[in-house]
């Protein structure tokens, strides 16, 4: 058997973005988006728009929210994203129309290939279609799909893709039931 050596780790073909711009988004981050005392919502849309996220309208986003790189971020119309969210976005994120994400959800685009000794990196776009709820602490990792209106309970970690109008639950998350819609 092989042993992992994180010496060998190298991780040169994985290009986020323009250092300088990094730079500046984490100045950025840290004074506004991290700030527990920066409630204000719409300077917060000003700047994802200004470093590369699509923005619909009606963007609820609470403080201490932190975003890897908004150039690789597209947020849906009458979007909520709750306080502690971490959107580790080293590959595309897209959250659809009317989603939720509760506090301290984690959306994560990255992992590591524990299965070669050099431990590389992966990474693999999340989709977040329209109407889903992931719920305050839950987990969505790389290359996951979330249908359309499902919710992801409190504390689960989807680990697969989630089918439309469903409700998962656990570690690794499992359909629970079927999410119905009360008539209005």
């Amino acid at each position: 058997m092989e042993r992992t050596d994180l010496s060998l780790f190298e991780n040169s073909r994985y290009k986020p973005g323009n250092p300088l711009k990094i730079l500046l988004w984490y100045l950025v981050l840290n004074t506004i988006f991290m700030n527990r005392f920066f409630p204000f919502m719409g300077p917060k849309r000003f700047l994802l728009r200004i470093f590369g996220t699509k923005v619909g309208k009606g963007l609820i986003i609470k403080p201490k929210v932190n975003i890897k790189y908004p150039w690789n971020l597209e947020i849906g119309d009458h979007v909520w994203i709750g306080e502690e969210v971490w959107i580790d976005n080293l590959d595309k994120v897209s959250i659809g129309d009317h989603s939720c994400l509760s506090q301290g959800a984690l959306i994560l685009c990255g992992n590591h290939n524990y299965k070669k000794h050099t431990f590389d990196l992966i990474t693999l776009p999340i989709y977040i279609k329209e109407g889903v709820w992931i719920c305050a602490r839950s987990t969505v990792v790389q290359g996951i799909t979330c249908g359309s209106h499902s919710i992801l309970g409190v504390g689960s970690v989807a680990t697969s893709d989630m089918e439309a109008y469903s409700i998962y639950h656990g570690v690794p998350a499992v359909k629970v039931k079927d999410r119905l819609k009360e008539k209005p």
